[in-house]
């Protein structure tokens, strides 16, 4: 389900200016992944008022504001200020008057300005809203960025998950988590993963205990988020299980309503992992690049059949 987000973290990672220091924002929260411009209600149209979305004062309706005379603007902010909004944000670095300050706080409504032009934080906020109040399961695996494809390690505990990953950070390849997945659905088109706070850039080796990804490979071997593209489920050989040795037709896994292509990847010893994984991704980027090599294969054992 969505959730939702502490307005003191958008405020840090909006790097906002807290105009009315004397609220306190500790216990203020945000539900909606989206903003509203109140330049309706400025006029006193009130109806159909998205006032549970941070209102972002631009440059249009702070001149607007400063051509309205003192009266009509108190009556505007009471009206505006009697709604449970979020709080009030003032783009390009514009400085409300004291008097809508002192009816904020009075309110218990947060005002801040930020530096940003009012197109540019608008798409930023709403970006790193949708993903932070995005519906969001966690699932038991390994998410490693391979050549920019989002490749998500799953099997049984003790499969070697977090090894492959290990390998692959080896072989420049990044980390994006071990052993908890946090999966987001940015979109019906869209997967972002990523860690959990307390075991970020950790991962776990059975006989060598936790170790520090960051710490002993660099900040390079590491990130924060990954779109998830594929899937590889790691599973023990079955000598009487026909795997697919062609990949004619994709398989597909299911997060929260989005299909992932899924491969089923047979272990046994001699088996590297680690290029296998690479393999798929490379191969993954082939097909989305519009070359598939199992059907290339197809064409030419049919133009061979025909010319015989």
């Amino acid at each position: 389900m969505a959730g939702r987000v502490e307005l003191k973290k958008v405020v840090e990672k909006m790097d906002l200016k807290n105009l009315t220091p004397n609220v306190d924002i500790g216990d203020k929260t945000i539900e909606i992944p989206d903003i509203n411009r109140p330049a309706l209600q400025l006029t006193g149209y009130f109806e159909h008022f998205d006032s549970d979305r941070v209102q972002l004062i631009g440059y249009v309706e702070y001149t607007f504001l400063e051509k309205m005379d003192e009266e009509h603007k108190r009556e505007i902010y009471t009206q505006l200020l009697s709604y449970p909004i979020p709080c009030i944000v003032f783009s390009r670095s514009l400085k409300p008057e004291e008097m809508l300050l002192e009816m904020a706080e009075a309110a218990n409504i947060p005002v801040f300005n930020t530096e940003k032009k009012t197109a540019q934080f608008t798409a930023e906020i709403i970006r790193w809203l949708n993903v932070e109040l995005a519906p969001c399961i966690s699932i038991h695996g390994v998410l490693v960025d391979v050549y920019g494809v989002g490749v998500l390690i799953m099997g049984e505990s003790g499969i070697g998950k977090s090894e492959a990953a290990l390998e692959l950070i080896k072989r420049g390849h990044r980390l994006v988590s071990d052993d908890v997945v946090e999966i987001r659905k940015v979109s019906d088109a869209t997967l972002v993963g990523t860690a959990p706070d307390i075991t970020r850039h950790f991962i776990e080796l059975r006989g060598i205990g936790i170790v520090d990804v960051k710490t002993l490979y660099g900040v390079q071997s590491v990130r924060e988020t990954q779109n998830i593209d594929l899937v590889i489920t790691l599973e023990d050989w079955d000598k009487d299980k026909k795997y697919d040795r062609l990949g004619m037709e994709e398989e597909y896994t299911e997060f929260l309503g989005n299909k992932i292509v899924c491969h089923q990847l047979p272990i046994r010893p001699g088996r590297n992992l680690a290029i296998i994984v690479e393999t798929a991704a490379i191969n993954y980027r082939q097909k989305k690049m519009g070359y598939n090599a199992a059907q290339e294969l197809y064409k030419r054992v049919q133009q061979n059949l025909t010319k015989k």
